[in-house]
């Protein structure tokens, strides 16, 4: 296909894709979803060899969130009977994180509902990210706090955190459709803060919330404009008692399509399997370890994923390997950071408008396409997480 063959050749090159090929490779049917995976995972070898990149969550405050964020199992009114507890103190924080290492995770991500923080939650968190960091040799620390005010970002880093997570979740266009506590440019300007600290930026989407293909495109082509190092791709957990908890939009194949068109926009970084993987790429997770070099073990924020046992057998079988705190992430020129120079995304060619390129004729979208059907619900698969952070019991990982 020569569609294919034209998005390899730009993401051996770092550079950008037209808004039409990104389109087409949504629009594929599954008629060609393993040729899609197989052009995409050249992409991913390239760049990451066969390393998987090991990822472990501690929800340090959950529930409780003044936000309406119509996609989360926290928000104001959620009626999901999810745990909820203030803070973690720093040794009980440091605890969760040390089972996470244990089980191989090379990155902790330290989270916390809320708008955002207040300089208490700072320095309460600047805390746990000290006991952190003295108790596990070479973790890296992530911090998901919200919003972020003047000065915050920079506390963090002295702190020792090295990066900081805020997604953009879905198109700007779309944006005030799932949340009204606060803006799309919220997001951007706190993306914007972690970089101008030195922070390792973190930024990616959730699908399935009903979007298009035309938004889904929208935000990766932000994503690379805003040049995070860690694009989460997040799937759409439907947790009843929230606004989207009917919304079944996916199917493997739909994730495998969303993954794949995320490593052609943004080739050289890393782009982690999140939230929802076990609900919606299913049997198919192998596959998609083909396409991203990241995933986050054992459980999530507040619904429980798959055993941490069985996510290194996976990735095994697979023929990965989990990579080791010896190891370098993100490619030589990224690691150095020679990609945030604010002009467009890594890669970029001239600087110019993302997808203003002539379109070769082969990248038109197929109107050949199936087309998508909503996945049957599997309200099975969601599982309140009762275990790990905030309860007695040990966690997954």
């Amino acid at each position: 296909m020569d569609l294919l063959n034209t998005l390899v050749d730009k993401g051996l090159r770092r550079e950008l894709p037209t808004r039409e090929e990104a389109l087409a490779v949504l629009a594929t049917s599954d008629d060609d979803l393993l040729d899609v995976v197989a052009a995409a995972g050249k992409v991913r070898r390239h760049w990451f060899g066969r390393r998987v990149k090991l990822n472990y969550l501690v929800n340090l405050k959950s529930g409780l969130c003044p936000e309406d964020c119509s996609y989360c199992s926290q928000r104001l009114g959620s009626q999901a009977g999810i745990l909820k507890y203030t803070w973690l103190k720093p040794d009980q924080a440091s605890d969760a994180a040390a089972a996470g290492v244990a089980g191989g995770a090379k990155r902790v991500c330290l989270v916390a509902s809320g708008r955002g923080p207040t300089d208490r939650d700072v320095d309460r968190v600047s805390e746990t990210i000290k006991a952190i960091k003295e108790n596990n040799e070479g973790v890296e620390v992530c911090a998901c706090l919200g919003l972020l005010s003047d000065g915050q970002a920079e506390r963090l880093r002295e702190a020792g955190a090295d990066a900081y997570n805020h997604n953009l979740n879905t198109s700007e266009a779309t944006y005030g459709e799932i949340t009204t506590t606060h803006t799309y440019a919220d997001r951007v300007d706190t993306v914007e803060k972690a970089h101008a600290a030195g922070l390792s930026a973190c930024s990616g989407l959730i699908a399935g919330m009903g979007e298009s293909d035309e938004d889904l495109v929208d935000v990766v082509f932000s994503l690379r404009e805003l040049d995070p190092d860690s694009v989460p791709v997040n799937f759409l957990i439907p947790f009843e008692g929230t606004p989207l908890g009917k919304e079944w939009n996916l199917t493997p194949q739909r994730c495998l399509r969303i993954l794949a068109m995320t490593r052609f926009v943004c080739p050289d970084v890393e782009v982690r399997i999140a939230g929802g993987r076990e609900v919606h790429l299913r049997t198919m997770q192998p596959l998609a370890l083909h396409l991203a070099n990241s995933i986050f073990l054992g459980d999530y924020l507040t619904s429980e994923g798959q055993a941490g046992k069985a996510d290194l057998e996976m990735i095994a079988d697979a023929g990965f390997e989990v990579e080791g705190t010896d190891q370098v992430t993100l490619p030589e020129h990224r690691a150095a950071g020679g990609c945030h120079d604010g002009g467009g995304g890594c890669g970029s060619e001239g600087g110019g408008v993302c997808g203003s390129a002539a379109v070769p004729e082969a990248a038109e979208p197929s109107t050949a396409a199936e087309p998508r059907t909503a996945a049957d619900p599997r309200t099975d698969l969601v599982a309140v997480r009762r275990r790990g952070a905030g309860t007695d019991l040990a966690p997954n990982a």
